[in-house]
Order: structure tokens, then sequence, then C-alpha cells
């Protein structure tokens, strides 16, 4: 009885995930999302939503450093160095409330995306 429960509540969980490259996509949208929060928490002066939305960004890009396939060479070396780049941006961003780099992170991941969508 209670495998069925579980099985169901698999079943009905895993109903929404995406292909791979579907997920990219997503979390490619979400740092979008979360750097328009940061930034609106920047301007409202709010340290507590700020610190949020941005280590909500830093996740994101810090798991898209980790799924990278460092069989596929050097566009995977060369994106590995941009995310890391943007994490000191975001960094940046959070120490000094600069929502200039908040922009220049939105306007690479307003890149990526574009890229993305093309490629797949």
């Amino acid at each position: 009885m209670y495998g069925n429960v579980a099985h169901n509540i698999y079943s009905q969980n895993n109903v929404g995930i995406e292909s791979p490259a579907k997920l990219i996509e997503m979390l490619y949208e979400g740092v979008l999302r979360f750097n328009a929060q940061a930034k609106k928490a920047i301007k409202d002066g709010n340290v507590e939503k700020r610190v949020y939305w941005i280590n909500r960004s830093t996740a994101i890009i810090t798991e898209l450093i980790n799924v990278l396939d460092k069989s596929q060479g050097d566009i995977s070396l060369y994106l590995e160095g941009l995310y890391k780049y943007q994490i000191q941006l975001l960094t940046f961003a959070n120490m000094n409330r600069d929502e200039s780099k908040l922009d220049e992170v939105s306007k690479v991941f307003k890149s990526l995306i574009e890229a993305w969508r093309e490629s797949n």
C-alpha cells in the first residue's frame, strides 16, 4: 500500500521534469529573475533580500559550473571562466550595493540564453 502511494507521489513530481536543454534555459532565466529581485532590494535598501537574491543567483551559477561537461574542450573552459567571473561580479554587487554589476551579469545571461535558444 505505502509503495503505491510513494510511487504515485514520485510520478506526480516527475511530470514536470524537462529535458536537460530546457533545464539549462530555466537556470539562465532564474539568474535573470533573481538579479532583478536583487536590484529591487538594493533600490529599496533591503539588505536581507539583497543578500538572499544574490545568493540564489550565485547558487545557480555554481550549479552551472558543476554540470559543465569538461570533455567538450575549450567551450567548457570558457564557460567555467565566464561563470566564475559572474560570481565575482555578484559578490562585488552584494558588498557594494552596486546595481551596475547586477546589470552586467544580467546582460551576460541574456546573451547566453539567446545563444542557447538558437543552438537548441
